[in-house]
């Protein structure tokens, strides 16, 4: 018995030492991969606000490079031409929240200032020294009286004959560069050529001195602080607990910023990436603390094995059953789920399909009176034409018969737009040529608008705009759009509908990159409750009335999210604009063998569908 505990022990003891092993495998791992997911974001954040310090300094030296060879600046030898520049430059400066906008001579004299806030001699300035070589000089420093930081842009000013006669100098003030990001976190800082910490985010690190001996910064007051640093892999990591105002433990960042002569520097606290990698050593320790623990139990009751044999194989029995028991059920549930899922699908499709009919009941008696035109029209000719045969004039029979073969055309079309509408099968996704189908929405409404007396105003694009879709659905949310758009304005004398086709670019400005949106505005009382319209029976037509029952914008908003699109509904202040956003078609030639083999059943149901049109 004395053996077996010592075993006991000793296997517990084995199982601590590899818990801790794998534990703190774990956290080096999990913490590595947390800096380095920390990096990457924390590089983001400097960049950005690098950029930012970087273009806001940029404008004052546009404002420089512009200024310099400004007219008013080129005759400064009298006292009249002199307080006209001075007015100049004081505007300059009130418009641009510059400190001073002053011209200096070849001497380095001040001819003429804004605020005469740096003395009257620039000479010893390396911003002077670079404009009279006839480059762009920068420079940055501290201000007296008053302590303000200012960065400083000398722009070389050029007599007739190419010669330096003088520089115009742009003063910007730093803090006013600050605002719009000032203690906004995590800690962000620029340090000047010799080390000092010129621009930041924390107004108590302003003036910090990078530290001679090591990483760190070390205080304006002279005090002597621990410094101290590491590497965690790739990473820089400072020990900053001499700072209130800065993470204990942070890691540190910089980029070389030459535009503006500066460092960018980032801190940011490790402490969350410490966190996260705890939590997954804790987790991976409590995972093998409970496999070790099982293990040890197991061999415990290996002793014990032989008498609970029986019970347990009655245990595992009745588990068995239970299993099973619920393995049935949770089948039938499986089941009866995928039968809902049909049902619900095919309620879907129906319901879809009630949509188009029902507007194609409301726009029945515009389009029979559509045909019926064309149909009187033929007569008319035929007779015309039977009439001059009769008389001998076969070329205004002629005439008359071309008539009536455009009628036929007009006829044909109007019926093959009604025949796609109203079809009901499972219509393939590809390429659909966005005129066109809101070309067959205008034309299917087109009766219905000229009654009501509604003018559409539309201009098709030049060229193709192509969209990934479906034709035949996306004409129905078209066809919706104009019907509701028309009913909301059937109060008003004046009536107005806006079809657009916008291109929405991204963020480069690339327009083959960018989404499709088409809008349809009105000119009506607009929506009174936004968001609510895609609901399905949500109508505020007469509760009973046969203008529908409020499904219109709902199927159109399954149709629009079926091509992986977006829809949506806002008032403009003169009425309702619906917009329909979708994804430009893209060409799918260099795809994978499966996608092919898709594209190549849509073709085929397209023509299956073409040759079930003609034999109709």
């Amino acid at each position: 018995m004395t053996q077996f505990h010592a075993h006991r022990w000793i296997i517990l003891a084995l199982l601590l030492g590899a818990v801790a092993a794998v534990a703190g495998g774990v956290y080096r791992l999990g913490y590595r991969q947390a800096l380095d997911s920390l990096a990457e974001r924390s590089a983001a954040d400097l960049e950005l606000a690098s950029d930012r310090v970087t273009t806001q300094l940029q404008v004052y030296q546009e404002l420089a490079v512009l200024m310099a060879d400004h007219p008013t600046l080129k005759r400064l030898d009298r006292a009249e031409a002199r307080a006209a520049a001075q007015g100049l430059l004081r505007e300059v400066a009130d418009k641009t929240a510059a400190l001073d906008v002053f011209f200096v001579d070849r001497q380095g004299r001040v001819v003429v200032a804004a605020e005469g806030v740096m003395g009257r001699d620039v000479t010893q300035s390396d911003y002077f020294q670079r404009a009279m070589q006839g480059a762009l000089g920068t420079g940055y420093g501290v201000l007296q009286p008053g302590g303000r930081r200012a960065y400083i842009y000398a722009a070389p000013d050029f007599d007739v004959d190419r010669r330096v006669r003088g520089a115009l100098v742009v003063v910007a003030d730093v803090e006013d560069v600050e605002q719009t990001w000032r203690g906004s976190l995590p800690a962000v800082f620029f340090t000047n050529r010799g080390g000092e910490v010129f621009i930041a985010n924390r107004r108590e690190l302003l003036f910090w001195q990078r530290s001679t001996a090591g990483p760190g910064l070390l205080p304006p007051d002279g005090r002597q602080v621990a410094l101290r640093s590491w590497l965690e892999g790739p990473h820089e990591i400072w020990d900053l607990r001499w700072s209130p105002y800065l993470p204990e433990r942070a890691l540190h960042l910089s980029v070389n910023l030459p535009q503006i002569g500066m460092v960018g520097e980032i801190l940011v606290d490790v402490a969350p990436a410490q966190r996260l990698a705890g939590l997954q050593a804790a987790a991976v320790a409590a995972i093998v603390l409970a496999l070790g623990a099982m293990l040890v139990l197991a061999i415990e009751r290996r002793r014990t094995l032989a008498e609970a044999n029986a019970v347990l194989e009655s245990r595992v029995e009745a588990r068995t059953r239970a299993l099973s028991a619920t393995n049935m059920r949770l089948t039938r549930e499986v089941q009866e789920r995928q039968e809902a899922e049909a049902a619900l699908k095919r309620a879907q499709e129906d319901l879809v399909q009630a949509g188009k009919l029902s507007a194609l009941g409301q726009m029945s008696a515009g389009i029979s009176h559509e045909l019926n035109q064309p149909l009187m029209a033929i007569q008319q000719y035929a007779e015309n034409g039977e009439a001059f045969v009769a008389r001998g004039k076969p070329e205004r029979a002629g005439e008359n018969l071309g008539r009536i073969a455009q009628m036929a055309g007009r006829m044909a079309r109007i019926i093959k737009n009604l025949r796609a509408f109203a079809r009901n099968e499972s219509e393939p996704m590809g390429r659909v040529d966005l005129g066109q189908v809101i070309a067959s929405a205008i034309e299917l409404t087109e009766p219905r608008l000229r009654q009501d007396r509604v003018d559409l105003i539309w201009q098709p694009p030049a060229e193709p705009v192509f969209a990934w879709g479906g034709e035949v659905r996306l004409s129905q949310v078209f066809v919706n759009l104009i019907n509701n758009a028309a009913d909301a304005m059937l109060d008003q004398e004046q009536r107005e509908i806006h079809i657009a086709i916008e291109t929405r670019q991204d963020d480069g400005g690339v327009d083959a990159g960018g989404r499709l949106a088409v809008t349809v505005r009105d000119i009506g009382p607009g929506l009174k409750e936004p968001e609510k319209i895609f609901e399905p029976f949500y109508s505020t037509k007469a509760v009973g009335g046969a203008d529908g029952m409020g499904l219109g914008l709902s199927i159109s908003y399954g149709l629009v999210q079926s091509f992986g699109g977006h829809i949506r509904g806002t008032n403009t202040g003169t009425g309702a604009e619906f917009t329909v956003e979708l994804d430009r078609w893209r060409d799918q030639a260099q795809t994978v063998t499966g996608q092919q083999a898709g594209q190549q059943a849509n073709q085929q149901a397209e023509q299956r569908a073409k040759q079930r049109d003609e034999l109709a």
